[in-house]
C-alpha cells in the first residue's frame, strides 16, 4: 500500500488548518507541522482534527464528485449528457486495472485511495498523541478522540465499500510497516469500526454551536452505524439504531422537500452531517457537474441567446458541466404526481424547453453567490429521511411491513398531495417499495450504487435500465461491485496480492 512521499509521515501539508475556533472548517490548509512539536494544547488538537475534515474536501473525495463517481455513476439515476474526454469506466463498466486512474475528477481512484489512507494515518497520530498528552482535560480528550474515531471509521467505510478487503491498521505505525501490510477481511474491519463508532456516539455532542457546524455529531456516528449494519444485514441492530436517531436526535423532516437542498438553508433540521464548503475559501465544484452548460441548451439552439439573456437578467447562468444529470430511465420512471419530481427532474426553465433534464436540487446557477468553480454549497452526507427509510427497510426484513409503514409513510407525506400512504403489501412488495422510495427521495445524493450492491441487484438493474451514453448493460460483470486496487499500489506493496492474486477479479 502506498502512503505517497507527498504525504510524508505527517500529512499536515493538506491536513492542518490554522484557524480560530469561529472559523472552523472555513480556511485553507497551510504549513507543514511536525507532530513532535505540534501537539501541546487543546487548540492544536482541534487544528489537527480540522485537518482531517479538510482532507475530505479534496477533489478525489467530496470536493468534486470523486466519491460520487463510485456511488452514483453506473446505477439507475444519473449519468453524463454526452461523451466527454474519455469513456468514464464506472459509468460504462469498462473498468480495469489499465484505466483505474481515469476514474473520478481530481486524480483518479489512486488519489482516492491515498487520501483515505492519509486520513487514517493522521487520525492514528492524533489518537496516539492524545493518549500521552497531559495538557488536555479528560472531557476534551473524550470529544477529540470520538471525533477522530468517527473520521477514521468514515474513511474505512469507503475503503471497504469500494475495495472490499483492504490494509487495516489502528496504531501509529512507521511508514516501513504500513507499506508491507496485507489486506484484512472487510468483515473484521467493519466490526471493529462499529465498536469505534459506538464509542464515538457515546462521547460526541448531540449538536454544535454555530462555530462548530460541519463537525460530526453523535447522530452522524449513529447513522454511519446504521449504514454498516444494513450492509451486514444485521436488521435488528440497524432498526434499533435508526429508531434511536428518529426518536432522540431532535431532528425532523422539513415540510418542503426542496428546502432541504437550499444553499441558504444549510444545517437545517433534517441535516445530520454536511461537509462544509465556503465560497472563496475552501470552495468546491461538485455542483457544476449537476448544472447545465449553455452550449447544450436550450432544445432549440436558435433560442440560446434569448435564454442567456433571461438567465443574466436574474444573475443566473448555465455555466456548469452537465455531466451528472438524470438518465432516461429515471426520468421515465419517476412518478408524475410525486412532488419531489420537480427537484429531481427539470426539463423546462424560464419558459425554454431544455435539451436535457437536470437535477435542480443539486445545481446552483446563481452567478453572484455561487459562480462556476467557486461554490460554497455544502455536501449533504447524511440526512434524516435516509434514516427513516433505513428503519423501514430493517423493520420489514425483521418482521414484515406492519410496523415498517410508519417510517416509509413519514417520508412519503411530503411527496404527495393528498397523501398516498402505503398499505397492504407483502414483505417482498414492501422491499420493492423501499428500492423505489430510496431512488426518488435520495436521487443523486451518493447512496444509490451501494444500495444496489448490498441488495444484490446491481447487475440486474443495470441490464434493465435505459441510459443516454454508452451501454453499460453490455459490459457489466459480477466483479464490478468492487474496484481493482490501483496497480501502482502493488508495485510498492506486493503483499496486497497475497490474499487475492486476482485483484478483486480484474486479473
Amino acid at each position: 500500500m502506498k502512503i505517497s512521499i507527498k504525504f510524508t509521515v505527517w500529512l499536515l501539508t493538506i491536513a492542518i488548518t490554522l484557524v480560530s475556533c469561529d472559523q472552523f472548517l472555513e480556511e485553507d490548509p497551510r504549513d507543514l507541522v511536525s507532530p513532535t512539536n505540534f501537539f501541546n494544547t487543546p487548540a492544536e488538537f482541534e487544528l489537527a482534527i480540522t485537518g482531517l475534515y479538510n482532507i475530505y474536501k479534496v477533489n478525489s473525495l467530496h470536493g468534486k464528485i470523486g466519491l460520487d463517481r463510485y456511488y452514483e455513476n453506473g446505477a439507475d439515476i444519473i449519468g453524463p449528457n454526452r461523451v466527454f474526454d474519455q469513456v468514464e469506466p464506472t459509468q460504462s463498466y469498462s473498468l480495469g486495472e489499465s484505466n483505474i486512474s481515469a476514474i473520478s475528477q481530481g486524480g483518479g481512484a489512486p488519489l482516492t485511495w491515498q487520501n483515505l489512507y492519509a486520513i487514517i494515518l493522521n487520525a492514528n497520530t492524533i489518537l496516539e498523541e492524545l493518549s500521552t498528552n497531559d495538557n488536555v482535560s479528560r472531557d476534551q480528550k473524550d470529544v477529540f478522540e470520538a471525533e477522530t474515531l468517527y473520521l477514521r471509521a468514515y474513511a474505512y467505510y469507503h475503503l471497504t465499500n469500494l475495495w472490499g478487503n483492504v490494509p487495516y491498521y489502528r496504531d501509529n505505525l512507521p511508514i516501513s510497516e504500513i507499506q508491507v501490510l496485507p489486506r484484512t477481511d472487510k468483515t473484521q474491519i467493519r466490526n471493529e469500526i462499529l465498536q469505534d463508532l459506538d464509542q464515538a456516539e457515546d462521547l460526541l455532542p448531540t449538536q454544535y454551536a454555530s462555530d462548530g457546524l460541519g463537525r460530526a455529531s453523535r447522530w452522524a456516528a449513529a447513522t454511519l452505524m446504521v449504514k454498516i449494519y444494513l450492509i451486514q444485514q444485521k436488521w435488528q441492530e440497524a432498526r434499533d439504531k435508526a429508531v434511536e436517531i428518529i426518536n432522540n436526535s431532535g431532528l425532523s423532516l422539513l415540510d418542503d422537500y426542496a428546502a432541504v437542498f437550499d444553499p441558504d438553508n444549510e444545517f437545517n433540521a433534517e441535516s445530520i452531517w454536511e461537509i462544509n464548503f465556503v465560497k472563496d475559501i475552501n470552495q468546491s465544484d461538485w455542483v457544476d457537474h449537476f448544472t447545465p452548460r449553455i452550449r447544450d441548451e436550450p432544445k432549440d439552439p436558435t433560442q440560446r441567446t434569448a435564454l442567456s439573456a433571461a438567465l443574466a437578467a436574474r444573475n443566473e447562468g448555465f455555466t456548469g458541466y452537465g455531466l451528472a444529470i438524470p438518465i432516461p430511465g429515471y426520468v421515465n420512471d419517476f412518478p408524475m404526481d410525486d412532488l419531489r419530481r420537480s427537484s429531481n427532474i427539470v426539463t423546462e426553465y424560464l419558459g425554454f424547453e431544455l435539451n436535457f433534464p437536470y437535477m435542480a436540487k443539486m445545481w446552483n446557477i446563481d452567478q453572484i453567490n455561487s459562480p462556476r468553480g467557486n461554490h460554497g454549497d455544502n455536501k449533504i452526507i447524511f440526512r434524516l429521511a435516509d434514516v427513516y427509510l433505513m428503519a423501514a427497510e430493517a423493520e420489514n426484513e425483521l418482521n414484515g411491513p406492519d410496523n415498517a409503514y410508519q417510517y416509509i409513510n413519514k417520508v412519503r407525506e411530503r411527496a404527495y398531495e393528498p397523501d398516498q400512504p402505503l398499505s397492504g403489501l407483502s414483505k417482498e412488495q414492501f422491499r420493492q417499495a423501499i428500492y423505489d422510495e430510496r431512488r426518488w427521495e435520495l436521487g443523486g445524493e451518493g447512496h444509490r450504487r451501494m444500495d444496489l450492491i448490498r441488495w444484490g441487484i446491481l447487475e440486474q438493474v443495470v441490464k434493465s435500465t435505459e441510459y443516454r451514453i454508452w451501454n453499460p448493460a453490455d459490459n457489466i460483470q459480477p466483479r464490478h461491485v468492487l474496484l481493482p486496487i490501483p496497480p501502482e499500489e502493488f508495485n510498492l506493496n506486493p503483499a496486497l496480492l497475497d490474499s487475492d492474486p486476482t485483484n478483486n477479479g480484474y486479473r
